[in-house]
């Protein structure tokens, strides 16, 4: 016995009462019988759970950068940033299972897929992915759907990123300040000089240069993470279709190629 620990929790909050372990370990329930159902749903369930977490500080720094106050906007985003790693590492947890691994126990998921994850959906709402369509498989959740159409209408993190510039005296231009935010950010070259003239006087608009690498960092660990997904599903799958009717790995290889805040990609040829 250790003297001093607290060891009667008959009447007192315990460490599992206080993290919900019961309902937690609970949540696992494997279909099909074979040893590695267990481990695809213990993957999707920590990532969902790291997405949920990622949601928390993404409204954050939005909120952060809407009332100029960027300070915890940063810390949020590096949180982000450093959770899209822990993701990655999951995805070589997942490549221990082989092609017939998964075929064993496929068609125990039926129409269910990532695909369908209305916090992955939530996430690219608010870097700035908006589109309408990817809504529909939540339709017969109006919680959820309220949720994501709240995301959809509202400002992105990228939006409420070049406000800040604009009122800090950068001259980006009105029609993007007032666009529709229901639609996804276009390339802009007043935006690109503008993130130029913050690098190029980094000392002046130091604020401003932190928030353009903390966007950064955020976007690099993100597209790390996507690149991922996509070669372990292509190392399990192959090409074939996704469960749910999805494209799979072509979907993937497709999303690669867009970004969320593509003027601060571009200002790098410009330096």
């Amino acid at each position: 016995m250790v003297e001093g620990v607290e060891t009667d929790f008959r009447q007192r909050m315990s460490y599992g009462d206080y993290l919900g372990l019961d309902a937690l370990l609970k949540a696992q329930s494997p279909l099909s019988g074979e040893h590695d159902e267990m481990l695809f749903i213990v993957i999707h369930q920590v990532q969902e759970l790291w997405m949920k977490l990622m949601n928390h500080e993404l409204e954050l720094a939005v909120a952060r950068l809407r009332a100029d106050d960027p300070g915890p906007a940063f810390k949020a985003m590096a949180r982000v940033a450093r959770i899209q790693r822990q993701m990655v590492e999951a995805w070589d947890v997942l490549t221990t299972m082989t092609p017939a691994d998964y075929l064993a126990f496929r068609g125990s998921l039926g129409a269910a897929s990532g695909f369908q994850s209305w916090q992955y959906r939530l996430l690219e709402f608010r870097l700035g992915a908006k589109d309408a369509f990817m809504m529909r498989p939540h339709a017969h959740r109006p919680e959820v759907m309220a949720i994501l159409q709240a995301a959809y209408e509202a400002p992105s993190l990228y939006d409420e990123a070049l406000r800040l510039l604009a009122r800090h005296g950068l001259p980006v231009p009105e029609a993007v300040l007032t666009r529709d935010v229901t639609q996804p950010h276009a390339e802009h070259e007043a935006v690109i000089a503008a993130w130029e003239a913050v690098y190029r006087d980094s000392s002046r608009h130091f604020v401003l240069y932190e928030l353009a690498e903390e966007l950064v960092d955020l976007e690099d660990a993100f597209r790390t993470w996507r690149f991922k997904h996509m070669s372990t599903v292509e190392r399990i799958i192959g090409h074939r279709q996704g469960t749910g009717g999805s494209a799979g790995v072509g979907y993937l290889k497709a999303a690669l190629e867009r970004k969320f805040f593509p003027e601060l990609w571009s200002v790098r040829t410009r330096l």
